[in-house]
């Protein structure tokens, strides 16, 4: 993109700049709009499986009731508490917003479709992720409630349980494709086994996919492991005294870190943006004479395949208790992570490296 622009007669470091405004448009925007879309096809999967009908009124089919959401959200007052830190109180939400934002950087969308192709991609998005637990945690601290910062001492101890075990996860990814790079982290699974694209198709590595999907749900505060707002137990935890766009702003940061989740769970063990097969006919066609690559379709149905099991996890199963939730991460998930970090690296030894 920054070619473009400098054959329109802009110096380099000016055509760079816009160029790169322009990719963060082009994904921020859509992004906005596919989160509108996405809370409502979750309240649909909820309400099909509770045989409800759901959002359908607003709309054909219902389909403009996460913007008719948006819009009165809107034109709310912003309630700030008395007793509140004003200051970080409404900093939270923006923290939380913005970060969700920040690691899309790195997400390939396709062969080369990258905003920052950087070597250390990975490592960008275990960074970025950890930052977003300082969102809750300011918001219920400043909040100066009970629930909100029981909520916040919930939300930071659930997430460095839980990050520690991704982390050893990734190690095993990493070990296998060699690199910290999204994109090369796609083509080493390429035909991995038996045709099929995809990490998830090794034996020491679908069990790490398994990990990383429960481990995805509970960073992002998804049930069943949402205890950072169990409105049974804390109201709706670190959002409880927030309203208006505050409030909008933490909503659109969860959809937007589930919908990062889901796309980490295709890029990383999936194949990304390669068809589940390695089949030429899967992976484009010639239309007109130009050839049109299916990566980004193939990628949108594995995320959207993903945000389905989200969406069915939470309609179907129960919360856990805390202490279970603490067992999971520490007892059961990284034990078994750390022994797969031994597997795997040994196996590689054995077999690529020679030893």
């Amino acid at each position: 993109m920054t070619a473009f622009f400098e054959t329109l007669g802009m110096p380099y470091g000016w055509a760079w700049f816009v160029a790169t405004i322009c990719g963060i448009l082009l994904i921020a925007l859509p992004l906005m709009l596919a989160v509108a879309m996405i809370i409502y096809v979750d309240r649909k999967i909820w309400a099909s499986m509770a045989l409800r009908r759901g959002p359908n009124v607003v709309g054909p089919f219902g389909l403009l009731q996460s913007f008719a959401d948006g819009l009165k959200v809107f034109l709310q007052e912003t309630i700030v508490p008395s007793a509140s830190n004003k200051g970080l109180f409404l900093i939270a939400p923006i923290i939380t917003f913005t970060v969700a934002l920040m690691a899309w950087a790195v997400i390939p969308f396709n062969s080369g479709a990258v905003l920052a192709d950087i070597n250390v991609g990975l490592l960008y998005i275990l960074a970025i992720s950890s930052l977003g637990v300082y969102g809750v945690v300011i918001s219920g601290w400043a909040s100066n409630s009970k629930y909100p910062f029981f909520s916040a001492m919930r939300a930071a101890a659930q997430m460095i349980s839980y990050e520690v075990s991704i982390g050893f996860i990734l190690i095993c990814v990493v070990l296998w494709a060699g690199s910290f790079n999204l994109n090369a982290i796609v083509e080493a699974q390429r035909d991995h086994v038996w045709l099929i694209n995809g990490f998830v198709a090794n034996p020491l590595l679908f069990p790490m996919w398994v990990m990383f999907l429960i481990s995805g749900m509970a960073e992002t505060a998804r049930a069943p492991f949402d205890l950072t707002e169990a409105e049974s137990e804390l109201v709706a935890g670190y959002q409880t005294e927030y309203s208006s766009m505050s409030f909008a702003l933490f909503w659109l940061g969860e959809y937007a870190n589930v919908l990062l989740m889901c796309t980490l769970n295709a890029v990383l063990f999936f194949g990304g943006w390669l068809p589940p097969l390695d089949w030429a006919p899967l992976y484009g066609a010639t239309l007109f004479g130009t050839y049109v690559s299916f990566g980004f379709i193939w990628l949108l149905l594995k995320i959207f395949f993903f945000f389905f099991i989200f969406s069915w996890v939470k309609a179907t199963v129960p919360r856990y208790r805390y202490d279970q939730l603490m067992r999971l991460g520490w007892k059961i998930f990284l034990p078994t992570s750390l022994l797969f970090v031994v597997l795997v690296s040994g196996w590689l030894m054995l077999t690529r490296y020679g030893a």
